[in-house]
């Protein structure tokens, strides 16, 4: 079996790199080109037969990740189900199962049969509750549990294994220490047993396991920042640094490779860290969580790091993974779910837009254009989340009068600015003004297209509104 990567190599366009020019709208040898030369990534495990092929590269459009999962406090299969389906239902690219609760497989091998979005991991939750303390892993039940989700279709996964044991004395003067989760399990491991990182010591066995089922790295950003004090640190780089060292190991084993970045970093340091990250790693995908650029809003940090992922997206980011306002607070749940992505989808779109990406800023066209229009419906239609906005204009003039009103209730009829302005063109007093943009025949990629659940697949999915929905739930 041979991955994306060595088949882009060989010169081959594969039917997901047709099906993702499908969707980017672009030419099918770009994308080629692109995952070639390492700048994009296909993940797309061979074991993954419900999966509809994307890709994340910064040349493209940006996409968002939502992370679900249970924990110990709550295991629950069906609400998990729930979650995966939210997420593909309010636009979720990829999704991220980070449980660490119980029924770990029943839950991964539901995610990836239902999932039309690749499923991502974090091996080392498993191996701590396999192994019952960090200290007690082991090298070989490490590999084994990255075969076995392997095996069970995993698209990619995060792997700490640039957390080395001379990083960990750089962490000492910070205010919060290590808050990645995989990155505390690792240097737990390394102080425990004075020996070196076991996924950087095994790298090359994870690497042949990775090429066998063409699994994707998200390189760990095992000391990312954990508040904005502690952001662009000797520990945050000397990490980086060695991320850059694994991206080229995993490209000569014809592996793909993108690399997870920090999750707190204030606003003026944001783009120098997407730049930092793309010179040292060589162009490889950045998936970046938020960054937060603020410390001070528990309950809000979906609006705190989506401004530092739009700036992240801006720069250059490839993923942007979503925060929810639950974060730093408990587990998210489904309107913790559907709030993030809200916020994450709005942060991506920004920055196509920011960036100049083909067609991005028709759909922000066509809505604008429904509205000066007072067409309701058409711009309840065009929303992001059509249902929030119509329930939102819904609650204080319901009536179905109401959709063809020259007002809402902010401004009523009297005060109404676009209603006073198209009078005012109607009577010849100002030219008239055009609105013409043609969504159907828009050069953007799905993802800048409403609505935002696009994800397509030839697996037996229902379908909400134009979303697809995960198989054998009920909407």
């Amino acid at each position: 079996m041979t991955t994306q990567l060595q088949r882009a190599r060989d010169g081959e366009i594969t039917s997901a790199m047709e099906r993702i020019a499908e969707r980017e709208t672009v030419d099918a040898e770009f994308v080629r080109e692109q995952v070639a030369d390492g700048q994009a990534v296909i993940p797309a495990n061979v074991g993954h037969e419900t999966l509809d092929p994307m890709i994340i590269g910064r040349e493209f459009s940006t996409k968002v990740n939502a992370n679900i999962g249970n924990s110990e406090e709550t295991s629950d299969l069906d609400g998990e189900l729930e979650k995966l389906h939210t997420a593909v239902h309010y636009g979720a690219d990829t999704v991220m199962d980070l449980s660490t609760g119980a029924n770990l497989d029943e839950i991964r091998e539901a995610n990836v049969e239902h999932s039309p979005v690749p499923v991502g991991t974090v091996p080392i939750y498993e191996a701590v509750k396999r192994a019952g303390s960090p200290e007690e892993i082991t090298h070989e039940l490490l590999l084994d549990v990255i075969e076995k989700q392997a095996e069970q279709g995993v698209d990619y996964m995060t792997i700490h294994a640039g957390v080395l044991m001379e990083h960990l004395p750089l962490t000492d003067g910070r205010k919060t220490g290590i808050v990645s989760r995989g990155g505390s399990i690792m240097a737990k491991w390394m102080e425990e047993n004075g020996m070196q990182n076991p996924l950087y010591t095994k790298y090359e066995e994870i690497c042949e396991i990775f090429r066998e089922h063409d699994v994707t790295f998200s390189l760990g950003d095992g000391l990312r920042p954990g508040c904005i004090a502690d952001a662009s640190d000797e520990a945050q780089f000397a990490e980086l640094d060695t991320l850059g060292e694994l991206t080229r190991k995993a490209w000569d084993e014809g592996v793909q490779v993108m690399v997870e970045g920090p999750g707190h970093v204030p606003m003026d340091e944001v783009a120098d860290n997407v730049e930092r990250q793309q010179e040292v790693c060589d162009g490889a995908p950045f998936y970046v969580l938020g960054p937060l650029v603020t410390d001070i809003a528990p309950g809000y940090d979906h609006i705190t790091s989506a401004i530092g992922a739009t700036e992240a997206g801006r720069a250059g980011a490839a993923m942007l993974c979503y925060v929810t306002p639950k974060e730093h607070l408990g587990l998210p749940e489904r309107e913790d779910v559907r709030e993030g992505l809200a916020a994450y989808r709005i942060a991506a779109h920004a920055a196509d837009v920011a960036n100049g990406r083909e067609g991005a800023s028709d759909w922000d066209d066509a809505l604008s254009e429904a509205r000066y229009a007072f067409d309701w419906s058409e711009q309840f239609e065009l929303a992001l989340d059509p249902e929030r906005a119509k329930a939102y204009h819904d609650k204080t003039l319901p009536g179905d009068n109401y959709k063809d009103a020259r007002f809402c209730s902010m401004c009523g009829v009297e005060f109404c600015s676009m209603r006073i302005d198209q009078d005012a063109r109607e009577g010849d007093e100002m030219a008239s003004i055009a609105d013409e943009t043609d969504l159907e025949g828009s050069a953007a990629a799905s993802v800048n297209r409403p609505p935002v659940g696009t994800h397509d697949s030839d697996a037996e999915l229902h379908h909400h509104e134009g979303r697809p929905t995960v198989v054998g739930d009920d909407d």
